[in-house]
């Protein structure tokens, strides 16, 4: 993805789409030192049709769009974009990771829209980590960051029912997990090991739930951090080329060509001499 190695639990062979979601990216690498903010992470393109959310665990990222906005999501936060009929963004990282370099690593999964609001007014919404509801037992941590769970309500918005939750787990530690049924659901684990139903899955691996309950008992068989996507599914038919999720082929070309014309904005990225790392 720009150009980085990524490992993508879906789509995958056995998977190609657990409704409403679309893509899961998972990115950790090194940042090295002496470079300039414009040559690190991921220059300027467009999105039409879906929701891109980012989940920022290490080093951060820069967000500038063609709405204006330019903001900087840092470890522990969320970038939520809408990108509705056409956004062009770029995902950089700071000056000071730049120049010093270091870790990053980031989730990045895209969420369907339904049709009717594939074509509206895209939006964009930073969220910091202290802004985000965390539930903390002996056993581990849950950060809610959309939808409602635990009495705790999400910040990211919504534009379909949705719980997100970024989860973590203590070696031996088990928890149950509630989560409606009518939801199509997919936990994907970043490190560790974990039993799940009393099936064992391990690092960057995923897996889906059955619609045979409305809870999960998850261990961890090491300290472990894992994601937990839950979403009601809308129940359309996608077609998806690039960076484009629309319902059908011709609105794919349409997408292509607005892109080329424009038509989701220009960005013209603004770095000022000093943001230049020189020996």
């Amino acid at each position: 993805m720009g150009g980085h190695l990524i490992n993508q639990p879906l789509p995958q062979p056995s998977l190609q789409y657990c409704d409403p979601f679309i893509l899961i990216h998972h990115m950790h690498s090194i940042v090295l030192p002496k470079q300039r903010e414009n040559d690190v992470g991921i220059g300027p393109h467009p999105h039409r049709g879906f929701c891109p959310i980012t989940f920022v665990y290490k080093g951060n990222v820069v967000h500038r769009d063609s709405l204006g906005n330019k903001q900087t999501v840092e470890e522990g936060g969320t970038q939520w974009m809408f990108a509705g009929r056409g956004v062009t963004h770029s995902e950089r990282h700071t000056k000071e990771l730049a120049s010093q370099g270091g870790e990053i690593e980031i989730i990045q999964f895209w969420v369907n829209v339904p049709a009717r609001l594939k074509m509206t007014t895209p939006q964009y919404k930073a969220i910091s980590f202290d802004e985000t509801p965390v539930i903390e037992s002996e056993t581990g941590k849950i950060v809610v960051v959309a939808g409602s769970y635990g009495g705790k309500v999400g910040p990211a918005p919504t534009i379909s029912p949705l719980i997100l939750l970024r989860c973590s787990l203590n070696r031996n530690g088990s928890q149950l997990y509630t989560i409606p049924r009518s939801h199509n659901t997919v936990i994907y684990l970043l490190d560790g090991e974990l039993e799940i139903n009393g099936t064992t899955i391990f690092n960057k691996q995923i897996v889906t739930m059955n619609h045979d309950g409305d809870s999960v008992t998850i261990k961890a068989v090491f300290d472990t951090r894992f994601i937990i996507f839950s979403g009601e599914p809308i129940g359309e038919k996608i077609e998806h080329y690039g960076p484009f999720v629309m319902n059908n082929q011709t609105e794919i070309m349409e997408a292509m060509r607005d892109s080329q014309l424009g038509r989701m904005g220009i960005l013209i990225e603004e770095f000022e001499p000093d943001d230049y790392y020189i020996e």
